[in-house]
């Protein structure tokens, strides 16, 4: 099993894209706003090259670890110090009869939510609360990467 770094690179760039719907003006966008106390003048002042940038890079990010958590064989592969040209015929036949084990869409999606869920509710969240912002400011926000990391997780875990 070896990372699908085409897979990753689309499950990068599906961020942007879920994000140009979610936080569009007539899906979540005014609501986000109002919820992030942020103006039109705010948006309009924004190093946008930065933002996007940065935003591809973190979600970079998501995609590489994301990897290992949608796709269960990297656990065995990891089992074998990273390289499976040095681990014992064992392995190989495992993997002849297991490598394609639940790599669907669907399977990657389910893991995507659960990570959505339980690693990006809980940090938005937590910085939401200390931040003095809205339950709408963190179901919209953790709502988004709820649902990009369900999209991610399914292109990574499927496309093979």
């Amino acid at each position: 099993m070896e990372f699908n770094f085409l897979a990753i690179i689309a499950a990068t760039f599906s961020a942007l894209v879920v994000g140009f719907v979610w936080y569009h003006p007539k899906v979540f966008g005014a609501a986000w706003m109002q919820a992030a106390g942020l103006s039109e003048a705010d948006m309009k002042g924004a190093n946008m090259a930065k933002i996007f940038g940065l935003s591809i890079f973190f979600a970079f990010l998501l995609a590489f670890i994301l990897n290992t958590i949608v796709i269960h064989q990297a656990g065995a592969v990891s089992m074998v110090g990273g390289d499976p040209s040095i681990a014992l015929p064992s392995f190989t036949a495992f993997m002849s009869d297991y490598g394609d084990a639940f790599r669907t869409y669907k399977h990657g999606a389910l893991h995507g939510v659960i990570a959505g869920i339980f690693i990006a509710l809980p940090v938005i969240g937590t910085n939401a609360l200390f931040e003095r912002k809205s339950a709408k400011y963190i179901l919209i926000n953790s709502g988004y990467w709820i649902v990009t990391l369900g999209i991610m997780g399914a292109i990574i875990c499927g496309w093979k």
